[in-house]
């Protein structure tokens, strides 16, 4: 983890060992299937002590106004609840991990953060790494003690459709498209619409780690990426992809590097590129 400008944001299998057993310390796993198994695969095997917490079904709702019919962060109440049932305390470390690029670890550290706690690492390389490195996997489901976790509000990490629409063209914001180049360019897609937010610079989430690995690249090959993309310090940076998830994790690994006003555009382009009313390139 040396070499990245924030190193208290990831954890190692070897980290996250020697700190089992801490009563501050938290270990959410994330690990999320599309048809429902995630609950019976956390519980065939999990890190010992570890949550299982269902970000789609728990900290997501349907919006009911008139931006598109993507998910979006659910609110404060609904958030609460569903850290409080996996048992998350306040001043807790929470530890995040899953079994896919850490992009569902990368969306609950977002979430978290817009909710006011930043004391969130994500285990790099998920659980596949805690299994290769030869870690205690546990099948123990006993119920957490119901937590108490208050929601903080910070409004300046999350932007919704109107935001968007109101910093196209400011010079103080740059805005980052973390979907693969043929979706950026608008050669695929599945919104009504292809292509991409006016001005968007396109710096894909997929690349960002080693092949065929969990792990993260090198801090020095991300950072030459980074400014191979023209991503600029000290402007606003604001990540979408299609629906959050990407985006979320390029959030995660800009601020890993050392950016510090990074948000994220949760509506993402299934809400955009939905929107006949807004602009679009290609």
């Amino acid at each position: 983890m040396t070499g990245f400008a924030r190193p208290e944001l990831l954890a190692t299998p070897e980290w996250v060992s020697d700190q089992l057993g801490r009563s501050d310390l938290h270990v959410l796993d994330v690990r999320w299937r599309p048809d429902g198994t995630a609950a019976a695969l956390f519980e065939s095997g999990h890190i010992p002590g570890a949550a299982h917490l269902d970000w789609r079904s728990e900290l997501t709702e349907t919006p009911s106004d008139d931006e598109g019919p993507a998910l979006r962060l659910a609110g404060p109440e609904r958030v609460a609840a569903a850290f409080a049932r996996a048992g998350l305390r306040g001043g807790a470390t929470v530890v995040l991990y899953d079994d896919t690029l850490s992009l569902y670890a990368s969306w609950v550290w977002w979430c978290l953060r817009v909710y006011g706690l930043d004391s969130t690492r994500i285990l790099d390389g998920g659980f596949p790494r805690w299994e290769s490195s030869r870690r205690t996997v546990s099948t123990a489901s006993l119920p957490h003690p119901k937590g108490t976790f208050a929601p903080r509000l910070n409004p300046r990490l999350r932007l919704a459709t109107s935001d968007m629409r109101a910093i196209l063209g400011s010079p103080d914001v740059q805005i980052l498209d973390a979907r693969p180049s043929a979706e950026y360019r608008g050669f695929e897609g599945n919104a009504r619409r292809l292509g991409h937010i006016p001005g968007a610079i396109n710096l894909p989430v997929g690349a960002m780690h080693e092949p065929g690995q969990q792990a993260l690249r090198e801090p020095d090959r991300l950072r030459a990426d980074v400014l191979a993309a023209n991503v600029a310090r000290g402007r606003r940076l604001v990540c979408y992809d299609g629906s959050g998830v990407g985006a979320a994790k390029l959030a995660f690994v800009l601020t890993l590097l050392g950016f510090d006003d990074v948000a994220v555009y949760d509506g993402g382009w299934s809400e955009w590129g939905d929107r006949l009313d807004l602009p679009v390139e290609r």
